[in-house]
């Protein structure tokens, strides 16, 4: 099974920089993108429902902002729409598609670079997100939660920690956050299930030579229930085109997605 996650930072800007047609190419089973910033109605075009694939949007109610899609080529059983939270659900920030007992998850995690008021709307949704990943846990189903989670876990998923150790994104209080999901509660982070080169990144600034100097942050995730442990069978970030400030996480799980 094959599972790619990649924030668009803007789905029809990705579209011109040929995203679809390289998505289409990888013949996943599900993709999940975040940061979509489009209403539906401005997704008319063949180019976003491509052939063979279930299309499903969530989008923001603020015009280019935010929003999440998941594409499938097996329909799902069924879709849920937000974490039934307004405020989040406003946002456009959780999508999940149910193929049997398998859950497949896009989510975007609030940002809080820009201040206090949104690092405490992210730690509030973190809040409200723990209370379903605790009912996750205990349902009998499997869990693939793809997309920006907007932090960095570790030394090794940011190039200049030491710099960053006050700044949203690699905050004392979310990095224990994500210790506690792995390793307390024994979610899997699939990209660490597999040995890596050094200096392996998802999202890179757009600010210096950021991207030419590969001085990036690990953000984007597939983070996998812990009935998934082991399943992993190979990953790999792309990095050969650039569609957005965030590169392409694809994941091949040992795990059947029948039609």
């Amino acid at each position: 099974m094959k599972i790619i996650t990649f924030n668009a930072n803007g789905i029809r800007s990705a579209a011109r920089k040929g995203f679809m047609e390289w998505m289409t190419a990888q013949q996943a089973d599900v993709v999940c993108i975040q940061e979509t910033k489009a209403q539906i109605h401005q997704l008319g075009d063949d180019l976003f429902h491509p052939s063979g694939y279930h299309c499903f949007y969530h989008d923001a109610e603020k015009k280019g902002y935010s929003g999440v899609a998941i594409y499938a080529r097996r329909k799902p059983d069924n879709v849920t729409y937000g974490l039934d939270v307004p405020a989040f659900d406003s946002e456009g920030r959780f999508l999940e598609a149910a193929f049997g007992s398998l859950r497949v998850i896009s989510l975007y995690m609030p940002s809080g670079s820009s201040g206090e008021i949104r690092q405490n709307v992210k730690y509030a949704f973190m809040e409200t997100f723990e209370k379903r990943l605790q009912k996750m846990l205990n349902d009998g189903n499997d869990y693939i939660i793809c997309g920006d989670w907007n932090i960095a876990h570790t030394k090794e998923d940011i190039r200049n920690w030491r710099g960053n150790q006050k700044n949203s994104g690699f905050l004392p209080e979310e990095r224990a956050w994500m210790d506690k999901i792995l390793h307390e509660w024994g979610f899997v982070d699939a990209f660490r299930e597999r040995p890596q080169a050094p200096h392996q990144y998802t999202w890179w600034s757009n600010r210096g030579r950021a991207r030419e100097n590969n001085t990036g942050w690990r953000i984007d995730y597939q983070i996998v229930s812990p009935g998934m442990k082991g399943r992993v069978r190979d990953t790999a970030i792309y990095k050969e085109q650039w569609f957005s400030d965030h590169a392409p996480f694809t994941v091949i799980y040992d795990y059947p997605f029948a039609e």
